[in-house]
């Protein structure tokens, strides 16, 4: 099984879910498949692990990353940008969107509404079921609709990012598939895909997966931490 996604897509989730090293992960891995990618950063909420963070590697990568403007890049302002209009109304082969955490870091995309009027988004919820407020299934829905409610846009998608970090085992990854399986199958969702870090991908068996996987090279790192190499 492969991830095959195109067209707008935008990464949602809770804070601390991950998303936005899988939206990094993900314009990766379809970069390397010979899409055309661009990448824009939402995320007016966390003031660390950003997509900006990771603007070097994938402009290496022929990714085009698209940001605030210089003066804004530290700031935690709703700023919408021409260029993240423009990247709407001329996708690319695939567009990705990286939002804010919660409802909070959502709302700026309410701003997107005329924008996206006539296009059919892709609109994918980041779980992770070992964060506090989704380790239920009833915690992800209520996430879910706050989100809806303040982006005014409706969840598509499924994606599982279980990781406890570096204490992260197969077995997680194995339990984590089987509860957002439950989730996607409770929600009316499909499960999109789901991640594992590299170092995990021989140990863990794919028998119990019900969906593909998409490999993480963690780039969002704190200072004294080394970023993986993005690899195919």
């Amino acid at each position: 099984m492969d991830i095959n996604l195109g067209g707008i897509v935008i990464i949602v989730g809770n804070y601390g879910s991950g998303k936005t090293e899988v939206a990094v992960n993900l314009s990766v891995h379809q970069r390397l498949a010979g899409k055309e990618v661009r990448i824009g950063d939402l995320d007016l909420v966390n003031p660390y692990f950003r997509t900006r963070e990771a603007r070097k590697p994938l402009a290496d990568l022929g990714i085009d990353v698209v940001l605030p403007p210089k003066q804004y890049m530290h700031a935690d302002l709703p700023i919408l940008t021409p260029e993240i209009a423009g990247m709407i109304r001329r996708p690319s082969e695939l567009t990705l969107l990286d939002a804010g955490g919660d409802d909070v870091g959502a709302t700026v995309l309410s701003a997107l509404t005329d924008h996206l009027k006539g296009k059919t988004p892709h609109v994918l919820q980041v779980v992770n079921p070992f964060r506090p407020f989704t380790e239920s299934i009833e915690g992800c829905l209520k996430i879910r609709s706050e989100i809806e409610a303040a982006s005014r846009l409706l969840v598509t998608g499924i994606v599982g990012n279980a990781n406890l970090i570096d204490d992260t085992t197969a077995q997680d990854i194995e339990n984590g598939a089987e509860f957002v399986r439950d989730l996607a199958e409770k929600s009316g969702l499909p499960l999109v895909f789901i991640t594992a870090e590299k170092s995990l991908m021989p140990k863990i068996d794919k028998e119990r997966i019900p969906c593909p996987i998409l490999t993480i090279d963690r780039q969002l790192v704190p200072p004294w931490k080394k970023a993986g190499r993005f690899s195919p």
